[in-house]
């Protein structure tokens, strides 16, 4: 899906773990479009923002050419993702949604995806 057949990684949309970011960030959207309307400029807008910021931190940091940049925009992701985490658990506190499961393990396995890409990185440099 996306990956040529020598299994090269050309374009940002390759990497599994940008399109499991970019799912959680649809996700992150759908479930915010029924929130409260005071929520808008509050959680709804953070939320969105800190989601929106792990896929581009991802894609940001997939064209950069030195190693050290690239985890830096790795590393930002990590920290939005961390927001996202915590947003989620004032989502539920707040009782907007009965159950954000699917999204809570989408963060998980981000998380998981981006600690193995940055691993990989350093073992090379």
């Amino acid at each position: 899906m996306g990956v040529t057949a020598l299994n090269r990684i050309e374009r940002f949309q390759d990497l599994e773990v940008w399109r499991t970011a970019h799912t959680l960030v649809l996700g992150i959207y759908r479930l915010t479009k029924n929130f409260p309307r005071e929520e808008l400029y509050g959680l709804t807008s953070q939320i969105r923002r800190a989601a929106v910021s792990v896929a581009a931190n991802i894609a940001e940091g997939f064209k950069k050419r030195g190693s050290k940049e690239k985890i830096r925009f790795y590393n930002t992701s990590q920290g939005s993702l961390a927001e996202v985490e915590y947003y989620l658990l004032v989502v539920r506190d707040l009782q907007y949604a009965k159950e954000t499961y699917e999204l809570d393990r989408l963060v998980e396995q981000t998380g998981k995806m981006l600690n193995g890409l940055i691993a990989s990185i350093e073992a090379k440099y």
